[in-house]
C-alpha cells in the first residue's frame, strides 16, 4: 500500500467513526475501536466522536466512548467540549456519564461562561438541578456581565420552567445582589419584563439575604 492509500485509508476510518458516533451505532463505535483508532481523533471542525455524539444525544455511541476513555473536556474550535455541550443543550444522560468521568466544572465555553450558564438560559431544568448537585461556581460571571441567575431572567420567557430554574438557583444559594455590567440586578431586569412569580422570588432571596 502506498502512502496515499494509507492516508486514504486513515481519511475513511475516521469518517466511519464519525459517522457511527453521530448515528448511535454503538456496533460499529465499538468495533472500529477494537481495530484500534485514536479515541480522540478530530475531524474538520476539531470535534471528536465523542464531541460528535453528544451532538446527535447518541448515548449508546458516548458511553462506549467514555467508558473507552474519551476525554470529555476535549474542546473543538469553537470551545465545545462533550460536557459543556451536554450541559447547554440538556443532554442530561450525556451529562451525567461526563459528570462522573471527570468533568472539567470550571471549563467555560467561548461566551466565558460555566456549564450551567446556558442550561439556565435554555430553561433546562433537569440538567439545571443536575449541576447544581456539583461544586460548580453558581455565582460565576461570562463575558458577557452575566450570571446563571441573571441569564436566566434575561434570556427567558418568565414562564413555568424559568420560574423553576430561578428557584432552584436561589435555592442553591446563587446571588440575587449580582448585578450586570450596566448595574441592573435580575430583580430590576423581571419587574423590567412582567416576570411577576420571579421576581417575588428573587424579593424573597434578597430580603432573607439583608437579615
Amino acid at each position: 500500500m502506498t502512502s496515499i492509500q494509507a492516508n486514504e485509508a486513515m481519511i475513511e476510518s475516521h469518517q466511519r467513526f464519525f459517522t457511527a458516533a453521530s448515528s448511535n451505532d454503538a456496533v460499529n463505535v465499538l468495533k472500529i475501536l477494537d481495530q484500534g483508532i485514536d479515541i480522540e481523533v478530530r475531524n474538520q471542525d476539531g470535534a471528536t466522536a465523542l464531541l460528535i455524539a453528544t451532538h446527535n444525544n447518541a448515548v449508546a455511541a458516548a458511553r462506549i466512548l467514555i467508558d473507552a476513555g474519551a476525554d470529555v473536556n476535549a474542546m473543538n474550535h469553537i470551545q465545545d467540549s462533550p460536557y459543556l455541550y451536554a450541559g447547554a443543550e440538556g443532554k442530561l444522560e450525556i451529562l451525567k456519564m461526563t459528570l462522573e468521568h471527570g468533568a472539567d466544572l470550571s471549563s467555560i465555553n467561548r461566551y466565558g461562561g460555566t456549564a450551567l450558564i446556558p442550561a439556565a438560559h435554555h430553561g433546562h431544568v433537569d440538567t439545571v438541578r443536575e449541576l447544581l448537585a456539583t461544586a460548580i461556581d453558581i455565582d460565576h460571571v461570562n463575558n458577557l456581565g452575566w450570571t446563571a441567575l441573571i441569564e436566566a431572567v434575561i434570556l427567558g420567557d418568565g414562564k413555568t420552567r424559568y420560574i423553576e430554574i430561578v428557584g432552584l438557583l436561589l435555592a442553591a444559594g446563587a446571588n440575587p445582589a449580582i448585578a450586570d455590567r450596566e448595574g441592573v440586578s435580575a430583580l430590576d431586569h423581571a419587574i423590567a419584563s412582567g416576570y411577576k412569580e420571579i421576581a417575588d422570588l428573587l424579593r424573597t432571596a434578597e430580603s432573607g439575604n439583608q437579615q
